[in-house]
């Protein structure tokens, strides 16, 4: 079953923008690449375009784990690793967390270390101990994701609110606490509905009913801070 949960269609890409904490387009162009003055891009996390208008489970925790490293490491870097370790562990690889969370494992930077040229990423070519110094994206995305026979199966987006999971098999794969969507919480409270009245109603305690609406506030804040920024990949050198 967890193996299956990596196809499972739940997302569209605005609302992987969202979630990943991305400007608009940027999931679409990572899934399905894009064309920038005459020049084609071909995706970073699909083998090819597909076309198709849904992203799967196991694409989001690739989005969420590309969005992380995207600050430390160009785009560019990462579309030749990620092929590399497509080979090595088949589809979907950065969602099978392997390259980065196996307690061996540390193959994303391997492979980034072993690529040459002008701009290698030096943030990622340190040795600590013997240890690759991994970018604070890294241990960010360690600390989100819950694991099942080498799959990841939940994601937790922010520490700051524990108790909200993305789970592919709950509340149709939107941030939730139990089986209660944030966003309707949210919305509940905004309509004048009380904390201690939701947590009777939904079978929670009021922190988790406050951890929702503090978690719909922050990624309301994401939002609207991207959609004054360009998009990724088109202000800069083309991702």
């Amino acid at each position: 079953m967890p193996d299956d949960l990596l196809h499972r269609a739940l997302y569209s890409y605005p609302e992987v923008d969202r979630l990943a904490g991305l400007s608009a387009g940027t999931a679409h162009r990572w899934l399905e690449g894009y064309r920038l003055r005459g020049q084609s891009y071909p995706p970073v996390l699909r083998p090819d375009a597909t076309g198709s208008t849904a992203v799967t489970w196991g694409e989001l925790v690739e989005v969420w784990l590309l969005a992380e490293f995207r600050h430390a490491v160009p785009v560019r870097w990462l579309r030749s690793a990620v092929v590399r370790l497509r080979a090595e562990f088949g589809p979907g690889p950065l969602a099978r967390a392997h390259p980065l969370l196996e307690v061996d494992g540390r193959e994303l930077v391997r492979i980034i270390e072993d690529q040459d040229g002008p701009d290698r990423p030096a943030e990622l070519i340190v040795v600590r101990s013997g240890q690759h110094a991994l970018p604070d994206g890294a241990h960010r995305f360690r600390t989100a994701v819950v694991r099942e026979n080498g799959i990841v199966v939940r994601l937790r987006p922010d520490p700051s609110t524990p108790a909200v999971l993305i789970d592919p098999r709950r509340a149709f794969g939107r941030p939730a606490i139990r089986d209660a969507p944030t966003a309707a919480l949210a919305e509940e409270v905004r309509s004048g509905a009380g904390p201690a009245e939701l947590a009777e109603r939904y079978d929670l305690t009021i922190d988790e009913v406050e951890q929702a609406v503090r978690y719909e506030a922050t990624s309301d804040r994401r939002r609207d801070l991207h959609r004054v920024r360009p998009p990724l990949g088109l202000a800069r050198s083309p991702a």
